[in-house]
């Protein structure tokens, strides 16, 4: 049962970010509404991060940032974890 869930969680994961577009943000997302108004300075340029957040549907979302050479941030990928149903 395992195996399969964590198929399941790569799929999702995968599909927002087929053919190398990036997923829009969305309500939660760091990004959504514009560029935060403070800068990362110190991490390095190209280094990534995750955000972990509850959407409105009260789904888990984790979504990836790679922070770009102008300081702003990069969405890259979006897990949408499914929520689990107990027998």
């Amino acid at each position: 049962m395992l195996p399969l869930c964590i198929a399941a969680l790569v799929l999702v994961g995968c599909s927002e970010s087929v053919g190398g577009n990036y997923p829009e943000p969305i309500p939660g997302s760091i990004t959504y509404g514009g560029q935060p108004r403070t800068k990362l300075t110190k991490a390095p340029v190209g280094s990534w991060f995750r955000h972990r957040f509850i959407d409105q549907f009260g789904r888990d979302v984790v979504e990836t940032y790679v922070i770009q050479p102008d300081r702003s941030l990069l969405l890259v990928s979006r897990l949408i974890v499914p929520i689990r149903v107990h027998d």
